[in-house]
């Protein structure tokens, strides 16, 4: 599984949390580093963005040489990262590709601007398997407000993802404060739900859960498996991680998953 992403040095996130998981998942992860965020638990203070021929040029290194089952996609700081993503993900015919549009980080912190996001819409939106958007990324991406957590509402978001081509949408609902988290997978024809505990009320350790959820996705992906199957499996991985890792006190803020919870 190839991870592009970006970096986070707090170790809870980005590329990091993508290594681990697919370490924990039983695959072999290779990554491309699009960004070096100065991150822990608390904020983001600083992103240093790598240029966009050099992300180009260590994808081509592992792509050539080993090769991707899966990709995920991370942080994907500039509008010439996106499109050198695209043109590789075409160049290579990679199909299992797993989306993870990281626009705001669990503090509130904004990481990209409306220049990439309109990329990402444009350009990478109809080359992914599936994307994995929590509900204030979903809504920046389609410009629609989800409002009372009905299905209704989510067959209307799913629909304004599959207006800009999407091939499936995952839309993550752990923002909304319930009594239980129910994902939601729409692939044009089938809706699947995923249904949890809320835990957030029990734990600040929620770091990184949706770069461990997406690449836990690629990973099954990698492994064989078709995408509802993918899914659930990625979406039990991901919160027996946030249970395992409750009670932990590591750093001032939000804390990271227990990645390895399984071992």
């Amino acid at each position: 599984m190839l991870t592009i992403a970006g970096s986070d040095s707090g170790g809870g996130a980005g590329i990091q949390a993508d290594i681990k998981t697919a370490s924990a998942c039983g695959v072999f992860a290779t990554s491309v580093i699009t960004s070096l965020t100065a991150q822990n638990t608390q904020g983001v203070k600083g992103i240093h963005v790598v240029p966009a021929p050099f992300v180009e040029m260590q994808a081509e290194a592992v792509l050539d040489d080993i090769g991707a089952d899966a990709i995920k996609l991370g942080m994907l700081p500039s509008p010439e990262i996106v499109e050198v993503v695209a043109r590789l993900i075409e160049k290579y015919r990679i199909e299992n590709v797993v989306l993870d549009p990281v626009m705001i980080a669990t503090s509130g912190d904004r990481l990209i601007s409306q220049q990439v996001i309109e990329a990402i819409i444009t350009r990478l939106l109809p080359l992914v398997r599936v994307v994995t958007p929590n509900i204030p990324e979903a809504e920046f991406i389609t410009g629609v407000s989800l409002g009372a957590a009905e299905a209704a509402d989510y067959q209307r978001f799913a629909q304004a993802f599959f207006d800009r081509q999407t091939r499936a949408v995952l839309l993550k609902s752990g923002h909304r404060e319930a009594a239980e988290v129910e994902d939601r997978l729409f692939d044009g024809t089938i809706e699947k739900s995923f249904g949890y505990p809320y835990v957030k009320t029990l734990t600040r350790n929620t770091h990184g859960t949706g770069c461990t959820l997406s690449s836990a996705i690629a990973s099954f992906l990698a492994l064989g498996d078709d995408l509802p199957q993918a899914v659930g499996r990625a979406e039990d991985y991901i919160h027996a991680a946030v249970a395992a890792g409750a009670e932990y006190t590591l750093g001032k803020g939000h804390g990271p998953v227990h990645h390895f919870w399984n071992f």
